[in-house]
């Protein structure tokens, strides 16, 4: 059985799809994905209002719609959430909570944050530097054919 986020938020999932799509439809079905708790569905319009697709840019939006998604691990979202935190868009700067973030998305699996995390311990980026534990990670990211 189906719940009303799931409902909606595949319901926006195959509009987005089609090749004619409405987008004011998907917007619209995202917003009650979101209404009934979808974390994907904060996800997903996070990453609207990051890019200003379809919507007016608002990166705060983004962030606070990012860790809506984040408290329920979806990878996506706490892999983005870092590179705000890391850039200090929307957010202040805080390369400590990048590194979590990441680490975090790392282990839910998203392999670019696999990549991040031997990354930000290479170059002491928010966590002391540590170049074992760095090719620990980036050795792992490129098993799966991230490199950069």
């Amino acid at each position: 059985m189906m719940n009303k986020k799931s409902e909606y938020y595949e319901k926006a999932l195959r509009e987005a799809k089609k090749e004619d799509a409405d987008l004011n439809k998907v917007f619209s079905l995202l917003e009650e994905s979101l209404k009934s708790g979808s974390p994907d569905a904060a996800y997903a319009l996070g990453t609207w209002y990051l890019h200003g697709k379809h919507v007016k840019k608002n990166i705060k939006r983004a962030v606070s719609l990012f860790m809506q998604a984040a408290k329920h691990n979806v990878a996506n979202a706490l892999h983005d959430l870092a590179v705000c935190y890391e850039n200090g868009s929307g957010v202040r700067k805080n390369l400590r909570l990048a590194v979590e973030y990441y680490m975090r998305a790392a282990l839910n699996g998203d392999k670019q944050s696999i990549y991040e995390v031997g990354r930000c311990y290479y170059h002491g980026i928010g966590v002391d530097k540590n170049r074992r534990l760095a090719w620990i990670w980036l050795d792992r990211a490129r098993a799966l054919g991230i490199n950069e």
